[in-house]
């Protein structure tokens, strides 16, 4: 029994993290190959009172994850609906599991990014994407290679 086709709401809504830790607001774009999914880093997430005090920027860490719940883990979610019967499916979590970044630029509080990324590998539950976060500018702030893997809960 084959899956189905996710909307992009859909996908949005499988996303297992949710606020103050998800970091997507919008999948604008989704299939086979790619994502393109957006997100406004919010003036008051807590984090920007230490990060830093009087100047705040949000932490590589969390463009970082950023792009992950955006690229692997929105990715693999469709890719295992499309794939899998509905039932497995639903049991599979896309985790995140690596990344090697460059960091070009800095996102302030209050900004928007896109988060757009393209499938390099698919196999095993195994996800390796290539992204990237730009400004509203088409200024990139972050690129990479990330990774991530299906888990059955």
């Amino acid at each position: 029994m084959a899956g189905r086709v996710l909307t992009p709401a859909e996908v949005l809504a499988r996303i297992p993290q949710r606020e103050p830790f998800r970091f997507v607001d919008e999948i604008l774009e989704i299939d086979d190959d790619h994502v393109l999914a957006s997100y406004r880093w919010r003036e008051d997430h807590d984090f920007y009172r230490g990060h830093f005090p009087g100047d705040p920027i949000t932490p590589g860490v969390l463009l970082v994850e950023c792009l992950a719940q955006a690229s692997v883990v929105a990715l693999g979610a469709y890719l295992f609906a499309k794939e899998l019967p509905e039932a497995e499916a639903a049991k599979i979590v896309p985790f995140f599991t690596d990344a090697n970044v460059e960091f070009t630029g800095i996102v302030l509080p209050g900004e928007r990014v896109r988060m757009e990324s393209r499938k390099v590998f698919w196999r095993r539950r195994k996800l390796r994407i290539e992204g990237q976060i730009a400004k509203q500018d088409g200024s990139v702030v972050c690129s990479g290679v990330l990774s991530g893997l299906g888990v059955t809960r």
